[in-house]
């Protein structure tokens, strides 16, 4: 791997959505490890990385990233942690500001993802490399309408989508570092608000790859999901 490429881990979200049954949804347990624990472990098998960004919410925090990542990556590896910000796109653009200029490409990831596969990871790195920047995705299978209003409770005329050109978008994404620190230094000096690592490359007119991902690769938002992630790897465990 003759570039320099780095990961970057969100884990400083509040994680509102779980209640108070879970204390902290990226360290809480999950088959065993921390959620964490099986992206890192997806990272260091496809070898595709030579860095670690972790974006924390608080010390304690931090210290029991610091401890997992150590557990799976192993003492020496080149780990660095940085204090996320209010929203998630502060978080990101702090976690680029820390790496080094001489890092070719970085692999933003939503640490609450924790089904990311080696091969879905090797995939976009090929993507990656061949157009500059590449999301993970899938088609979107249900039947998708937009309403008039945002809470969608008016009596109101419903606009089909086209669900062919229909995606969801994943993590991580991947992009050339300095395009993608780039733009999210043009999203902060533009007051703009994006939830989306993509959507702030748009802001200075450069293309992005989707890469079709087939694994199940969702995201710990409820107490609930802990039950499905926990199947999915007990299948793929079984699948060997």
């Amino acid at each position: 791997m003759a570039d320099l490429a780095a990961a970057i881990f969100l884990a400083a979200g509040s994680g509102r959505r779980m209640g108070a049954g879970v204390a902290d949804k990226v360290l809480a347990p999950v088959a065993g490890q921390p959620a964490l624990a099986h992206s890192l472990r997806a990272f260091r098998d496809a070898g595709i990385v030579r860095s670690f960004v972790f974006a924390y919410r608080d010390g304690a925090q931090a210290s029991a990233l610091r401890e997992t990542a150590l557990k799976v990556l192993g003492v020496g590896t080149d780990l660095h942690f940085v204090q996320g910000g209010v929203e998630r796109q502060d978080s990101v653009l702090a976690a680029l500001e820390v790496l080094s200029t001489s890092t070719s490409y970085v692999y933003i990831h939503d640490a609450a993802r924790p089904l990311i596969t080696v091969a879905a990871l090797k995939l976009l790195e090929t993507v990656l490399r061949r157009d500059g920047a590449a999301v993970l995705a899938h088609r979107v299978a249900d039947t998708i309408k937009r309403t008039d209003s945002a809470d969608g409770t008016d009596r109101q005329s419903l606009e089909d989508l086209d669900r062919a050109r229909l995606w969801a978008v994943e993590t991580p994404q991947a992009f050339q570092y300095q395009r993608i620190l780039a733009a999210y230094r043009a999203v902060r000096e533009q007051g703009l608000r994006i939830t989306d690592d993509s959507a702030a490359l748009a802001h200075l007119g450069d293309p992005v790859s989707l890469v079709p991902n087939s694994s199940p690769n969702l995201k710990l938002t409820s107490p609930q999901d802990y039950v499905m992630v926990e199947a999915l790897l007990a299948a793929r465990a079984k699948r060997g």
